[in-house]
């Protein structure tokens, strides 16, 4: 797929000119008294509720230096990139409202987990003896565990789009997969693919991985929680023992798209975009040569063959498990839908979400009766389909429709209560499903309190399910978005970190100039169509006045075409509308939208 970005660029014309040149951004003035609504008080009261479990967790958890207190390892298991998920959801949290202290304390720690494994070095493993971290980005890890270790930073700039550390890193980290960067070969810019599943800031293995690669340098896990239940060291090392097979390309390095999808919108060039299309775009074109099926390996030498299953974490990989002896199904190839979701908001195009469909479409055509029971394969092998599942195939359905709205991609998004809410048949979801952010900090706050571990005896990877930041309700009712994180959220989706947000609006405070909505407001999205967004905003105090702005999408990429309130329309026809609240006042607006119709970026919006 060459994708032709014209026309999207086209209509990006007008918000590209001089600020002379532009149309203003139309305002709106919400002056009709409203009764503070049950969920609206909830919201604030999780957005502070979380910035108080945030900082306590902080205190406990790293130390003066910003380092995270833990044993430091190499490792798939529990490296480095379990340490950067330490403080997962705090930029998100800030982006959406919250205090301006977790947005401080989660940049305080980025930049000293940043230091504290850079400096920490492997004695076995060769490619980290130098460091686990080198020029500030892991030296050479798969794209699961990239991604994972990059949640925090991906989103950092919904908060911070003007800061120039932010800006340069983001380049940086691009041009370790762009080919612009002369020092690291993870990418072939001619066959159009990146070389080994295994990259970094140290290049690519180009050789056979070993256990000792992926598990780490030898230590005792008797003291340690560990994940996969393991209780030795050979153990760990027999987790990894067929994941030998990274030379070539898996759909799995597609994360690093997300990187061009960020330095393109925080003002880098139009030279990440392109780059992120085109290499999305060959992906395409491989599915589309493949049956439409995207397939887990691409050779060394570009092409794909008919071991296009094979590689870790593909079609075909499933590998024994030590403690039972059983083989265990590790399909990671339908996490790569995000990246495709990425490319749709660079460029308008949904082909990118249609090769998905038709991928879904392939695997129900393969369905068969299994004990009575019409069944899908979720795997495949040398000898075929397997990994049968009862019912029809519908891995990725939820972010199939959420990106086309398209009434026949609705039955494979699945049920979900909040879909139920958005359809009009489950009114008291933002409520039910803010008091379950509360309870869940609550829990976090007990575990906490009630954690006996020490540095000596925790891995990087026991502090991520003590963490309290708790936001998908909020990314929910406020935005209209998916929080795609781990664990998977709804039925269908895959668990994954390192997602961009994706969502239909988000807010911006024009007198505190920062992200997220001023305090004392709160916002709740009702319905989402193809081609619109209904929101109520309510000003909760009854002495101030408020002003926020109202944007389209996570990026701008969608276009607001009009707002309708208390029976008025107004024009508008740009990326975001100006809102005056007044003092316990608020409303219901329609917003008419052409989604993804607007070059991405993160800039704010009086920049």
């Amino acid at each position: 797929m060459r994708v032709d970005r014209r026309g999207f660029l086209a209509g990006a014309v007008a918000l590209t000119m001089p600020a002379q040149a532009r149309a203003a951004t139309q305002r709106v003035t919400l002056a009709t008294k409203m009764k503070a609504p049950r969920w609206a008080v909830m919201q604030r009261q999780l957005l502070d509720a979380n910035a108080a479990a945030c900082s306590a967790f902080y205190a406990k958890y790293v130390d003066g230096r910003d380092r995270l207190r833990v044993f430091e390892r190499w490792g798939a298991n529990d490296g480095p990139d379990d340490a950067a998920e330490a403080t997962n959801d705090w930029f998100l949290l800030h982006a959406l409202g919250g205090d301006d202290r977790i947005r401080d304390l989660a940049s305080r720690f980025w930049e000293g987990h940043l230091q504290q494994f850079a400096a920490a070095k492997t004695v076995d493993v060769p490619i980290a003896r130098d460091g686990m971290y080198h020029r500030e980005f892991p030296v050479q890890m798969d794209w699961q565990h990239n991604a994972e270790g990059l949640t925090s930073f991906n989103v950092m700039g919904l908060s911070m789009p003007g800061n120039a550390r932010l800006q340069e890193r983001n380049r940086r980290f691009a041009d370790f997969y762009t080919g612009r960067d002369p020092t690291v070969a993870n990418y072939d810019p001619v066959r159009r693919m990146m070389r080994s599943l295994l990259n970094g800031s140290r290049g690519p293995m180009l050789r056979e991985a070993t256990p000792l690669d992926w598990a780490g340098d030898p230590f005792d896990p008797a003291p340690f929680h560990m994940e996969h239940g393991e209780t030795s060291y050979q153990q760990t090392l027999d987790h990894y023992a067929e994941y030998g097979d990274v030379i070539g390309d898996n759909p799995l390095n597609l994360q690093a798209t997300t990187l061009g999808l960020n330095a393109y919108a925080l003002g880098g060039g139009d030279h990440y975009r392109a780059w992120a299309l085109d290499y999305l775009g060959a992906w395409a074109e491989r599915a589309a040569k493949n049956d439409d099926i995207l397939p887990s390996h691409v050779r060394p030498d570009g092409s794909v063959g008919k071991d296009w299953w094979k590689g870790v974490y593909g079609w075909g990989f499933s590998p024994k498990v030590p403690q039972t002896g059983e083989r265990e199904n590790r399909n990671r190839v339908p996490r790569s839908i995000t990246a495709f979701m990425g490319a749709v908001v660079m460029s308008g195009d949904m082909g990118f979400i249609d090769l998905w469909r038709r991928q879904t479409a392939r695997i129900n055509d393969a369905s068969r009766s299994i004990k009575g029971t019409l069944s899908a394969p979720t795997m495949y092998g040398a000898k075929g389909w397997y990994g049968w599942k009862p019912g029809a195939y519908r891995t990725n359905g939820f972010e199939i429709w959420y990106m086309s709205q398209r009434a026949e991609d609705r039955a494979a998004a699945g049920d979900h209560p909040w879909l139920d809410f958005l359809e009009g048949r489950n009114p008291a979801y933002p409520e039910t499903a803010l008091a379950a952010d509360l309870a869940r900090i609550d829990a976090r706050v007990k575990l906490r309190e009630e954690d006996t571990t020490t540095p000596e005896t925790r891995l990087a990877d026991w502090p991520i399910g003590i963490n309290p930041a708790s936001v998908a309700s909020l990314v929910q009712t406020m935005t209209g978005g998916l929080h795609i994180a781990r664990p998977p959220w709804s039925k269908s989706s895959p668990p994954q970190g390192g997602v961009p947000l994706h969502c239909r609006l988000r807010y911006f405070d024009p007198v505190s100039r920062r992200a997220g909505v001023p305090e004392d407001i709160a916002a709740l999205i009702h319905r989402i169509t193809a081609d619109s967004t209904e929101v109520t905003l309510v000003n909760l105090n009854l002495g101030a006045a408020y002003r926020l702005v109202i944007r389209g999408g996570a990026y701008g990429e969608h276009r607001i075409d009009a707002v309708t309130v208390d029976g008025r329309t107004i024009c508008v026809g740009g990326r975001d509308v100006d809102v005056a609240l007044d003092p316990g006042c608020g409303a219901r607006l329609v917003l008419k939208m052409t989604r993804y119709a607007l070059s991405p970026t993160l800039a704010f919006p009086w920049t």
